[in-house]
């Protein structure tokens, strides 16, 4: 607990009063630490202190070793109310709107008492937070920038994108649109600097095309369905999402086959970690519904089929 004070106040005197303690003890404390490593934790500096390499280490050790307290803490506490353990699970949107229902359809009906947690965000945010603990599962992406030491990665698919639009949309008259024909309509879009806005604009300039013009920035599923219904704008989805609200005729999918088409996803958890019972069950779950939903066994790393 003194390491993580004094990493977050930046000095033994904050750390100590942080802990309600004094500060010469908090002192004697971290040399006495520092004399058993045989190693300087922090560079005392004029205006505070600074971990050093060693000291980083064991701050992340002592971060991981508090959180693992209060993760059996709370599951303790989840016990004693009556549930069996709890789990926190994140999500990408596509897997999210297949593979994250049907895994919980097994749970409801074979552990009922399971709490569990669910997260919808982007990879980097997902993956951020399985780093802090703050997550026991992902399904997410890896890209070449992100730290894979420690984590434990299981491909499930490939995410294909479509293109929706509302139903009697004008362009839903045309058998198979063009690109030329895609580049000169409206469109909602990821955010710049996403993987698929980059991929999507990049469809257009591969063709010799300029990328549409007429753009609304969102990744706000929510504001999808009114905004088509109440215009003659397109959006460019995940297809499990395209299908999804396609299903319940919100939106009709735009007979066109987009080459913008995402990496590959999975299940992420990390290898430095040991799973909670609950989130075992969880994991167990999602691999069994990942058979149905995407073809993959995980059991034997290979297809179905």
């Amino acid at each position: 607990m003194l390491l993580i004070a004094i990493d977050d106040e930046g000095s033994t005197q904050r750390a100590a009063d942080v802990l309600n303690m004094s500060q010469p003890a908090a002192s004697k404390l971290l040399k006495d630490l520092e004399d058993t490593m045989g190693v300087s934790l922090f560079d005392r500096l004029p205006r505070g202190m600074q971990p050093t390499w060693y000291g980083e280490t064991m701050i992340r050790h002592a971060r991981i070793a508090l959180s693992s307290l209060s993760e059996a803490g709370a599951e303790i506490e989840a016990l004693k109310a009556g549930y069996y353990g709890s789990v926190s699970v994140g999500a990408i949107t596509g897997p999210a709107m297949n593979l994250l229902p049907a895994a919980m359809v097994q749970i409801a009906r074979d552990h009922p008492l399971l709490r569990v947690s669910l997260m919808v965000e982007s990879s980097d945010v997902l993956l951020e937070m399985l780093s802090q603990n703050k997550l026991d599962i992902i399904v997410a992406r890896l890209f070449a920038r992100h730290d894979k030491r420690n984590l434990h990665y299981e491909a499930l698919a490939e995410e294909q994108v479509s293109a929706i639009v509302r139903p009697h949309h004008p362009i839903l008259e045309i058998e198979q649109p063009s690109l030329a024909e895609l580049a000169l309509a409206s469109w909602i879009v990821p955010p710049a600097g996403s993987v698929l806005r980059h991929r999507f604009e990049l469809m257009f300039q591969s063709a010799g095309l300029e990328p549409p013009k007429r753009i609304i920035e969102s990744s706000a599923l929510a504001f999808l369905p009114r905004m088509l219904e109440e215009s003659d704008y397109m959006a460019v989805v995940p297809t499990d999402v395209a299908r999804y609200y396609a299903k319940h005729n919100i939106v009709s999918i735009v007979p066109a086959e987009l080459s913008c088409r995402m990496d590959y996803f999975g299940i992420i958890t990390r290898s430095d970690w040991l799973l909670s019972p609950g989130a075992k069950i969880m994991l167990q779950a999602l691999k069994a519904a990942a058979v149905p939903v995407y073809g993959v066994d995980l059991s034997s790393g290979k297809p179905e089929g």
